[in-house]
């Protein structure tokens, strides 16, 4: 009987460190799902528009009727 009431308190004087120690490595996993909930008002730039090719072709077809 004694061996198990040692047992028993060596488990109770744990169980306190072991609970925090949990908490702090289950307190991120925890933590991304509602930082996640909050996605609907997302405020994107407008897309930017390649103007480059465009000018490229106007540069290409003036040149074309100088010759």
């Amino acid at each position: 009987m004694n061996r198990i009431a040692a047992t028993a308190t060596k488990i109770l004087r744990l169980l306190p460190r072991a609970t925090l120690i949990l908490m702090l490595l289950a307190a991120p996993v925890l933590a991304v799902p509602m930082m996640r909930a909050d996605t609907d008002h997302r405020i994107e730039a407008p897309a930017n528009k390649n103007r480059s090719v465009g000018f490229v072709l106007l540069v290409s077809l003036q040149r074309g009727q100088a010759l």
